[in-house]
């Protein structure tokens, strides 16, 4: 029966050809789809089919017919990846150093920093070219992050002392992060709240009515996450004596209590120190200056803050304090503690980078 169909280029195979195609497939180190095109042009040098090459090797007849014809015409050069269609290159790599040089130690004269807009008029380029090369450097002029380092003298001890806490509690003992979130502002909209529609978000007025504030004293206990409570109209000595009495009832007995907490001043007067003095199970470890994103309960405090009072409207304060009390017992039926994973040197290490980036001060 006759053959039907585009005939085959006809494919035939040199000594050193057949042994350096040979040498491919058999090395380990081969990348598989290099290994792939070897394996067909051995196959087609067979004589067999395209189909028969497909089937046998999990290809497709398409393309072992492209493999085929491309390795008739350029031989194993053939076999690698084609130079692609489209216009030559226009932007050298000097012209590409320049952009990305001008972008880091520069600033445009009328703003704060360059848009792809202002730069492509300053360097004469296209704005997508300027896209296209921020985006492959990783360059957003548009974003600014801030960052604060903490001038404490005993930083380094201190992220230790905390640190450890986290990753290796002590036996016996229950792990508190503590903090207050002052000022809480019971507000209420100057105009009724629009509800959500389809395709409409609910809608609220900018402006609200202040109708008082509270303090939120929390301390979160790092193994369960589970979180005591206590509110207060007023932030001092007193009232954080009294949160720490309601911890003390509220902790079993036998067990020690390790507080980490930040150096307010509230937190070290006379009548604290005289407190602790008389409750020895209490250890206090503080934070360093300017360091709260070590205590885990900021972290919480986000979330109450994101879940309940940013678009919550409350026309008094007892309103509000009655939605944190309803909200932390609700926490506290489902708590999510919250696992720290850096160990204090991977933190110092990542703090001595930024370190490296500030420009000298002096003269």
């Amino acid at each position: 029966m006759a053959r039907t169909g585009r005939p085959k280029a006809e494919l035939i195979l040199s000594g050193e050809e057949r042994a350096a195609l040979e040498g491919w497939v058999r090395r380990r180190s081969t990348p598989q789809a290099w290994a792939l095109r070897c394996r067909i042009i051995l196959a087609c040098a067979e004589g067999a089919s395209n189909k028969d090459v497909a089937a046998r090797l999990g290809s497709t007849p398409h393309a072992v017919g492209r493999w085929r014809a491309r390795f008739v015409e350029h031989r194993i050069a053939g076999l690698g990846d084609m130079p692609r269609s489209g216009g030559p290159r226009t932007v050298t790599d000097e012209r590409v150093a320049a952009l990305v040089t001008k972008t880091l130690e520069s600033a445009p004269k009328n703003a704060t920093h360059w848009s792809t807009r202002s730069m492509a008029k300053e360097l004469g380029l296209s704005q997508s070219t300027v896209s296209r090369v921020w985006r492959a450097f990783g360059l957003q002029p548009h974003r600014s992050e801030t960052f604060k380092l903490s001038t404490d003298p005993y930083f380094v001890d201190k992220v230790h002392d905390v640190v450890g806490l986290y990753l290796d509690p002590p036996e016996r003992a229950l792990v508190f992060c503590v903090d207050e979130k002052s000022q809480i502002q019971a507000l209420d909209r100057s105009q009724p709240v629009l509800p959500m529609m389809p395709k409409v978000p609910q809608r609220v007025t900018h402006d609200y009515v202040r109708a008082g504030t509270t303090t939120l004293f929390a301390a979160l206990e790092v193994a369960t996450g589970k979180v005591i409570g206590s509110l207060h109209r007023r932030h001092r000595a007193e009232e954080f004596k009294k949160f720490l009495i309601k911890l003390d009832r509220e902790v079993p007995d036998g067990l020690e209590v390790h507080l980490v907490l930040d150096n307010y001043a509230t937190h070290k007067t006379p009548a604290i120190k005289t407190w602790l003095l008389a409750h020895p199970r209490f250890h206090l470890h503080f934070t360093p200056t300017g360091s709260s994103w070590l205590n885990l309960v900021e972290r919480w405090f986000a979330e109450l803050t994101n879940k309940q009072i940013r678009r919550g409207v409350h026309k008094t304060v007892q309103a509000l304090e009655k939605d944190i009390r309803t909200w932390i017992a609700a926490w506290n039926t489902d708590p999510r503690p919250y696992i720290w994973t850096k160990t204090a040197d991977e933190i110092l290490e990542r703090l001595a980078s930024y370190l490296n980036r500030i420009p000298d001060s002096g003269d």
